[in-house]
């Protein structure tokens, strides 16, 4: 764990996420900005499933991308994400995506998130997902 606001995932860009020039199709990089901020959360003791089965999801509401320079084919990505804001029903993440061997930024992000009930019905955030976010904020 990096530090109680951020945390850093990394994992090797699959061909299979690329086009025909070799570099990451541009809706790649929010599904690593999920894999930031579900890890982010694990690593604080709380699943995605474990808010499922309690009846909660978590619904991207916002999300915005700035793209800065292309990952491509093999390279190793560094996802830094940072909680930067809890509310009774949202959560904001920052992200920050990197070469993780050379630092080259390629895109920093947001995505804001509203608790669902089981009907899709924006909620408050769980009381132990809350406390657990505003614990380390």
């Amino acid at each position: 764990m990096a530090s109680p606001l951020t945390g850093i995932t990394e994992l090797r860009v699959r061909y299979a996420e690329t086009d025909q020039m070799g570099v990451v199709y541009h809706a790649n990089y929010l599904a690593w900005c999920e894999v930031g901020r579900t890890e982010f959360i694990r690593e604080r003791g709380l699943t995605y499933a474990t808010l499922e089965r309690q009846g909660t999801g978590l619904a991207v509401m916002d999300a915005s991308l700035r793209f800065h320079a292309p990952a491509r084919y093999d390279d190793l990505v560094r996802v830094t994400t940072t909680l930067a804001e809890v509310r009774s029903r949202a959560i904001r993440f920052d992200y920050l995506i990197t070469h993780a061997e050379r630092g080259t930024k390629f895109v920093a992000a947001s995505t804001t998130l509203v608790g669902v009930d089981g009907e899709g019905r924006v909620t408050s955030l769980p009381p132990a997902l809350r406390t657990l976010l505003e614990r380390v904020a």
